[in-house]
């Protein structure tokens, strides 16, 4: 037995290796400017921050097709962009995961989806890393500031990612009652729910 403990500890570890997701860099924090990027669009064009002249901001949402959180979600981030797109914070979605890791999330694959808003691939993963983003979903609300936009809000959509109809906080809507309203969310950061992030692997 004590001969196998080495050979059952690297089994474990190499198993962790394929779900826990990397150490991500520090990452943006609420109150820092956050850097625009482009990436590629699923109607093959590039989309960057700046494009939308018109925008007060963006609900920028790290999501994939294969998570089932991200799945669970998918709705509600539609509904997201329903309500607060017409008020100047449009949704941005982009998927992070390395399809060598996680098939279902080819750009081909991307491509199926229907959304009335951008849905990137961060083939590099670099804007993820940017981000600090290491789940799916890991949602970031920006507000502009001159021509600067800024992180006003990190973390999870609600408080059950299970069953809409048991939600009792909203965190994004509610950060976004007050963002609206020219204030600063009083919750504005909490802990992000849903699959690791596929990281490429070395």
């Amino acid at each position: 037995m004590k001969k196998l403990l080495p050979f059952l500890t690297l089994c474990f570890a190499l198993l962790l290796s394929g779900f826990v997701s990397r150490p991500a860099a520090d990452g943006y924090q609420v109150g820092d400017k956050a850097a625009d990027f482009k990436l590629k669009n699923i109607d093959g064009k590039m989309v960057s921050l700046a494009d939308n002249k018109a925008a007060k901001g963006y609900i920028v949402v790290f999501t994939c097709n294969t998570c089932p959180f991200a799945k669970a979600y998918e709705s509600r981030i539609i509904d997201l962009n329903a309500k607060y797109a017409p008020k100047g914070y449009p949704v941005v979605a982009i998927n992070p995961n390395d399809p060598a890791v996680a098939p279902g999330d080819s750009y081909a694959d991307m491509q199926k989806k229907k959304y009335a808003f951008p849905y990137l691939v961060d083939e590099s993963q670099q804007v993820a890393k940017t981000y600090g983003a290491t789940r799916t979903p890991h949602l970031y609300v920006l507000t502009r500031k001159g021509a600067d936009f800024v992180v006003s809000y990190i973390g999870a959509i609600d408080d059950n990612s299970e069953d809409p109809r048991l939600v009792k906080t909203k965190y994004v809507e509610n950060a976004m009652t007050e963002i609206l309203a020219g204030k600063p969310a009083t919750t504005n950061s909490t802990k992000a729910i849903g699959c690791t992030i596929k990281w490429r692997r070395a």
